[in-house]
C-alpha cells in the first residue's frame, strides 16, 4: 500500500515513539504530584512545551496542551466568544472553506446570536480580502480563518487578515493543523492571537494537540475542573503524548525547509506522471501558494470514490477525510465554483516524510490504470 493520505493523518515517527515509551510504563506518574516521579513528568511536559513553542516562534508559557486540533479550535473560539457578548462586539468573521472544527463552533455562535460572516474564496481557494475589508468592522470580536486548507493545501493570507482585524480591535485565530511542521508557521509573522496545532498531522500520535494563546489574551474555559494548563484546559495531562508532540515539533524544526522542498518535487513529479498517462487532469488550487505535500486533482469523466475503489494499491481520500461517506461534492470545491461533475471526480493525494520517488511512480501508474478501468466501465 502506498500511503498518500498524510493530510488525514500521519504515522508516528520512530523517534517520536521512542521518546514516548518511558512515559507509558513505570514513569507514568501524575505530573501534578509532588513526589520525584511526578516532578519528572512535569519536567518532561515543560520540555515539550518549549519544543512546541520553538517551532512556532512563541514563548513556552503561551502553549496550552489539548487532546487535538478540534479541541484547540473549540477552546479558542468559545474561549473568546462566550454565550453572550459582554461588550456588544457580536461579529465573527470566518471563511466558507473551514474545517468542521471551526465551522461548527461558528454555527453554534450564530445560534447564540452572534453575527457570523463567511468570507467567499476565489477559484484558487483563497479568501477574498476585499470581502474581508467590508466584513471586519468595529463590532467584530473574532476573525478565525484556517492557515492551510485541508483539501487544496492553499495557504490563506492570515497576516493580511490580521492587519484588518487589528485595525478593528478584533482577535485573530487560525487553524494551522495542516501547516505546522510542513511550512514555516511563526506566530509573530502571522500576527495571530490564537493558533491551533494537531499532533497527528505532524507525526505525533492522535489524541494530542496544542493551542497558542498570546500573552494577554484571556480565555473562558468551556470545561471545568482543576487548574491544569493555565486553568483553561482542566484534566491530568497526557505526559506520553505531550512528549511525543514535543519530539515531533523538534524534528520538524530541524528539517523543515529541506523536507518541504523534497515533498514539493515529488508532488510535481506525481502530477507530471499523471498528466503523461491520463488526459484531462485538473489541479485544484494550483495557482495559490500551497502546501508542498498536497495535490488535489480531478480526473475528467471519473468519479473520485469509484477511482480510489479500483485503486487498491493507493491510500488516498476524495476531498476531505472528515467528509467521507457522501457522494455530494466537496463543500470546498463548491465554494471555489467547481462544477458538480468535476468536483465528484476530485482525489486528494497528500505526501509525507516517508514518501519516496518509487512510491510516486507506482502511485501514478496505479491511479492511471484505475482511471482507465473506471472510464471503460462508464462508457
Amino acid at each position: 500500500m502506498i500511503y498518500l493520505d498524510h493530510n488525514a493523518s500521519t504515522p508516528v515517527l520512530p523517534e517520536v515513539l521512542e521518546a514516548m515509551l518511558p512515559w507509558l510504563g513505570p514513569a507514568a506518574a501524575n505530573p501534578s504530584s509532588a513526589h520525584p516521579s511526578g516532578r519528572a513528568a512535569r519536567r518532561a511536559i515543560e520540555a515539550a512545551r518549549a519544543q512546541v513553542a520553538e517551532l512556532l516562534g512563541a514563548s513556552a508559557d503561551e502553549i496550552v496542551f489539548s487532546s487535538g486540533g478540534t479541541e484547540s479550535s473549540n477552546l479558542a473560539i468559545f474561549g473568546v466568544a462566550p454565550p453572550w457578548s459582554p461588550d456588544g462586539r457580536d461579529g465573527v468573521v470566518t471563511s466558507a472553506v473551514e474545517h468542521p472544527a471551526t465551522a461548527r463552533p461558528c454555527d453554534r455562535l450564530a445560534e447564540r446570536g452572534y453575527r457570523v460572516t463567511r468570507l467567499p474564496v476565489d477559484a484558487r481557494c483563497v479568501v477574498d480580502l476585499e470581502a474581508a475589508r467590508v466584513a471586519i468592522d468595529g463590532d467584530t470580536r473574532l476573525v478565525t480563518v484556517m492557515h492551510a486548507n485541508n483539501e487544496t493545501g492553499a495557504l490563506q493570507p492570515i497576516a493580511e487578515l490580521a492587519r484588518l482585524a487589528r485595525a478593528a480591535g478584533a482577535l485573530v485565530h487560525t487553524d494551522a493543523a495542516q501547516s505546522v511542521g510542513k511550512v514555516p508557521v511563526r506566530v509573530a509573522e502571522l500576527d495571530v492571537d490564537l493558533l491551533t496545532v494537531a499532533g497527528h498531522k505532524l507525526y505525533a500520535p492522535k489524541g494530542v494537540g496544542a493551542l497558542f494563546v498570546r500573552r494577554g489574551v484571556t480565555l473562558t474555559p468551556h470545561t471545568l475542573g482543576a487548574g491544569h494548563e493555565r486553568g483553561v484546559r482542566p484534566g491530568t495531562e497526557n505526559t506520553a503524548f505531550i512528549v511525543g508532540l514535543g519530539a515531533a515539533c523538534e524534528i520538524a524544526s530541524r528539517s523543515l525547509d529541506d523536507e518541504a522542498a523534497r515533498q514539493a518535487a515529488l508532488r510535481d513529479l506525481l502530477l507530471t506522471r499523471l498528466r503523461g498517462a491520463v488526459a484531462g487532469v485538473t489541479v485544484h488550487g494550483a495557482l495559490a501558494p500551497r502546501l508542498p505535500s498536497t495535490l488535489y486533482v480531478s480526473f475528467t469523466g471519473a468519479n473520485g470514490a469509484a477511482l480510489l475503489g479500483r485503486c487498491v494499491d493507493v491510500a488516498a481520500s476524495t476531498g476531505s477525510a472528515c467528509h467521507e461517506g457522501s457522494e455530494r461534492p466537496s463543500p470546498v470545491l463548491t465554494a471555489m465554483g467547481i462544477a458538480h461533475d468535476e468536483a465528484l471526480g476530485a482525489v486528494r493525494l497528500s505526501l509525507g516524510r516517508g514518501t519516496t520517488e518509487e512510491d510516486i511512480v507506482r502511485a501514478a501508474e496505479a491511479l492511471a490504470t484505475a482511471y482507465r478501468e473506471v472510464s471503460a466501465r462508464s462508457s
